[in-house]
């Protein structure tokens, strides 16, 4: 067995690498305004309600992005898709440092809206590389691994904001330019290493018959949404991604939250912030590896999956406690143990997705799913600035509860639409269930 598993390869792990360092970037990118919202809001004058509308315009691009983003990869391949993805969401981050305050509203809503369509192709190309190069029992576990990367760009964020911008917001503008250089190495990276498994030189054939060992032959024929629309399972695995929403509050929501409650100003965030997204790092990888024992030990997919779903909504309720808490380190490891439980439970819910589609489907199913997350946390964003501004920090018990407990409910739902995983073949049509 030890001998077998030496001979199969490894190169698929340089294709995760790749994967993780996107992801890094992409999170990176996506955090630095979240973490500089108390400072840019007294730099510009901004309410609540008018940070919302920044945050609802990133949300309003993304969930747009996903739906032409997802099938665009999709019909260019994963290597065009993500480098065209990278390239777009690269420029409107750095044009983020051209904003004046004289438009500093109308000018993030602006650069939000464009950094938010190319970044909402990273997961959809990411989930379809995952599939295209590891087999159905290492996809969890891969997938925890470059949405781990998720933690990384967002612990990032905080010191290199706390390293170069002043109390007063000075340098603020640096490092929205930092990941253009990070990105340009990247795209270069990309381009010259990443193709399908079956065309790459470097990959042996015992690699290329692990990778498919568990996946069905696929034709090269393109899926048309009109077939993968009505799916009941590309409905339950958007459902799931409803939780987004309480992801987006952390990520943009969060410095706020500790500094309208504690007083963490933008020199201080980042071991908050350190903290929660090591927590959120480990549930990322734990989740991936959880799901992915569970079938070694001969469980179904449907079971490992489901159990570890459930396992994680459990963890996430004490979140729920938060904003009733008067201890800052509490409420920060409760924070950090929702993170972490969070990034097991999209670790596994992503894997759903190549569990039981095709392929050359994935990154529509995962780009419709992530446009109904991103309308769900659009919806929660200005449902949140609205009732801070009318009733102060008392809403935040309302958008903690809702954390807290969103993942039960949400699971219950997808057991109800899809109790079982069977999979799909190349017309969408159910397999004889092996390990549904």
């Amino acid at each position: 067995m030890n001998d077998q598993k030496t001979q199969v390869g490894r190169y698929r792990f340089r294709i995760l690498a790749l994967l993780f360092f996107a992801t890094s970037i992409n999170y990176f990118d996506r955090s630095l305004i979240g973490v500089m919202a108390p400072t840019l809001e007294k730099l510009f004058d901004w309410t609540n309600k008018d940070y919302a509308m920044i945050m609802v315009s990133f949300k309003i691009a993304y969930a747009l992005g996903l739906l032409t983003m997802g099938g665009l990869i999709d019909r260019l391949g994963t290597k065009k898709g993500y480098a065209l993805s990278i390239g777009i969401w690269s420029v409107f981050g750095m044009l983020h440092a051209a904003v004046r305050p004289a438009f500093s509203l109308i000018g993030f809503i602006a650069v939000r809206f464009g950094l938010g369509f190319g970044e909402s192709g990273n997961f959809p190309a990411a989930i379809k590389g995952v599939a295209e190069w590891f087999p159905k029992k290492e996809r969890a576990f891969a997938t925890g691994i470059f949405n781990a990367a998720t933690s990384v760009g967002a612990i990032a964020a905080p010191f290199v904001v706390g390293w170069i911008v002043h109390l007063d917001g000075k340098n603020w503008q640096i490092p929205f330019l930092i990941t253009g250089v990070l990105s340009s190495i990247w795209v270069l990276l990309w381009l010259r290493t990443y193709k399908k498994p079956e065309d790459h030189p470097k990959v042996t054939k015992e690699e290329l018959e692990y990778i498919n060992s568990d996946s069905e032959v696929e034709t090269g024929e393109k899926l048309p949404w009109k077939k993968v629309l009505p799916k009941r399972q590309t409905w339950a695995f958007s459902l799931a991604k409803v939780t987004d929403a309480v992801w987006w509050f952390y990520l943009f929501w969060g410095a706020k939250f500790l500094a309208d409650k504690f007083d963490v100003n933008i020199k201080d965030i980042a071991l908050p912030f350190f903290l929660i997204y090591i927590l959120a790092d480990a549930g990322s990888i734990l989740g991936g590896y959880l799901s992915g024992a569970f079938i070694k030990k001969g469980w179904t997919i449907n079971k490992a999956r489901k159990i570890t779903l459930l396992i994680c909504a459990i963890i996430i309720l004490p979140v729920s406690f938060v904003a009733i808490t008067d201890s800052k380190w509490l409420a920060i490891t409760l924070i950090g143990i929702g993170a972490g439980g969070h990034q097991a439970w999209s670790a596994n819910i992503f894997t759903l997705v190549s569990d039981v589609f095709p392929k050359k489907a994935t990154a529509s199913v995962v780009g419709i799913g992530g446009m109904i997350g991103a309308v769900a946390g659009m919806l929660a964003d200005i449902a949140l600035g609205s009732v801070l501004d009318q009733a102060g920090n008392s809403g935040y018990f309302w958008a903690f509860l809702g954390a807290g407990s969103l993942y039960l409910v949400v699971l219950g739902l997808v057991h109800l639409i899809m109790p079982k995983m069977t999979p799909l073949d190349g017309n969408l049509e159910p397999i004889i269930e092996k390990n549904s």
